[in-house]
Parts: structure tokens; sequence; C-alpha cells
């Protein structure tokens, strides 16, 4: 029988729907995944051996590059990660935690500040900037608006992406005007399959026309930071060139003397306010390593 690789695209119930180049496969896991005790996740590029032409089965989940658990998801290429200007108001302290979770499981982070309509258009070009100067893709959009939506697509384009974000801040209605249709043809796909009525919650990366796929659940619901306090310095992409300097190599830029780090933040080439994120999730790592140490 004839083998063929995809990538599965939704799972539910022990089906898994792989999308290859003969179109959707629906499939079942072999044995031997239960066995070895390996559950088949969205997003797994699989081998599959064809039944006829809609069915088969896995029969190998080839390496991943990243796992998240909570979405139970594989080999996501980027988290737009998506804050409101205001209306809930910005929160930097989490912004920066999330882009740090991201780095942490090789995710590459676009930072999507949102309801740009607002009157804080200044703010948010600072802000932008800022995210910008430090190397990351960065946009300013208004679900009102439009404005900014062709940019984020622009980022989006043959891409694995799932949006994140604190409620209220707009992740549903951009990814209605990036595509108003999406569910629908999620729904047509789940018709044509014979499978459009199962109840059971299920992960699901929907199609985009122009390219790409984006996860149909928020991300990040698990915003543990389970690092060793002295690596938190090096998911500062702006730290590294300057830690270089420091006078001692295991400078965690607090309160050491010669601290390059400490220095570029008074000297405004390194934002304040991502120090200060620096500094909060620090101390959380901190309070983590002695629970820890004292169970």
């Amino acid at each position: 029988m004839e083998r063929i690789q995809g990538r599965i695209v939704r799972g539910i119930a022990g089906f898994y729907y792989v999308a290859t180049e003969r179109g959707i496969i629906e499939c079942r896991a072999r044995g031997k995944f239960r066995k070895d005790n390996i559950i088949p996740l969205v997003g797994d590029i699989a081998e599959v051996q064809l039944v006829n032409e809609k069915e088969g089965y896995i029969l190998e989940i080839l390496p991943r590059k990243n796992q998240l658990v909570r979405p139970p998801v594989a080999n996501v290429d980027q988290a737009i990660i998506v804050f409101a200007i205001s209306k809930p108001e910005i929160n930097r302290v989490l912004l920066d935690k999330m882009i740090v979770v991201a780095e942490i499981n090789k995710i590459e982070p676009v930072v999507c500040i949102n309801k740009v309509d607002m009157e804080k258009r200044e703010e948010v070009e600072n802000l932008i900037n800022v995210y910008r100067k430090i190397g990351y893709k960065a946009v300013g959009t208004s679900a009102v608006t439009g404005e900014g939506v062709e940019e984020l697509k622009s980022y989006l384009k043959d891409k694995i992406s799932f949006f994140a974000g604190p409620s209220g801040v707009g992740k549903s209605s951009l990814i209605n005007l990036i595509q108003s249709n999406i569910r629908l043809k999620t729904g047509e796909l789940s018709e044509k399959l014979g499978r459009g009525r199962h109840t059971t919650r299920s992960v699901e990366f929907l199609p985009l026309d122009f390219g790409g796929y984006v996860l149909d659940t928020p991300g990040f619901t698990a915003l543990e930071i389970d690092i060793p306090k002295e690596e938190l310095r090096n998911y500062f992409r702006e730290f590294i060139e300057f830690q270089e300097n420091c006078r001692f190599n295991s400078c965690l830029h607090v309160n050491e003397p010669d601290c390059a780090v400490t220095e570029a933040v008074d000297e405004g080439i390194i934002d304040r306010q991502r120090y200060i994120s620096y500094l909060t999730l620090l101390r959380e790592v901190k309070e983590k390593e002695k629970r820890r140490y004292k169970n």
C-alpha cells in the first residue's frame, strides 16, 4: 500500500485528519503509538499508509521542532502576541513574559498592538519601535478600521501561527478580518469528511487562502517559565550584546558592580520598561526555584 507524508491539521475522537498533496486523509494511529505512549498532535508531520483515497493509518511521527502542552500542538512557527493599547490597558510585563515563553519553546514571537484607532497614536508608535529595534516583527492593528491587517497577513503567509493574548484584546475580531470565511470553510471540510457533528473539543489548524495555517484556539493558557534563573537574561535579546562586557560572567543584571546591561538601561539604549519586565520575571523564576528546593 502507498505511503505519503502530511501534516495533522485536526485530531478528535481517535481520528486524525492529515493534509497531504492528495487532500485531507482521515487516519487512525497504529497500535504501536499507544504501546510507546506517543500521542499524535495537531501540527505533527506524519507518514501515512493509504487504505484508499480518503483513509489511512499513521505509521510514523517525524521529529518535532517544538511542542506545547496547552494547547496540545507541535511544530508551530510563530505566536501572534496580541495586546490592546487600551481597554484593557496594556500589561507590558505580561507581553514580555509571553515573548519569553515563545522563545523558550522555539516559536518566533510577533508583537501585535491592537485597537490603534484609540487616541494613543504616539504611544503605539513608540511601543512598536521598541520591539522592532530589538529585532521582533511588530505591527499596530485595528479591527475597527482594518489598519495594519494587510501587514499582519504578510507575517502569517505560509506560516503555522497561533494567536495569544489576554481576553478582550480583539484576537477573534482580527482573525475574522484576516479571513472572514475561515470558520465556514472548516465546517464544510468537516461535513465533507462525514464528521461534522462531533461535540468533543478539538484542536484544529485552519487553512489560510493565501498560504499557511492558524490555530483555532488561543495559545499559552499555561505561562510557566521553567528555566534556571541564569538563563532568563538570554531571552531578552537586547541584553546579549551588552552582557559580554559585564565584569562577572554570572551577572544577573540586578545590582552587580560594572554591569553593562544596567548601564545601557541608564543611558536609554535598552528600554527601561523591558528591563523592569526582566526584573519582575527574574523574581518569579527565583521564587519558583525556592519552592522547588523546599519540596
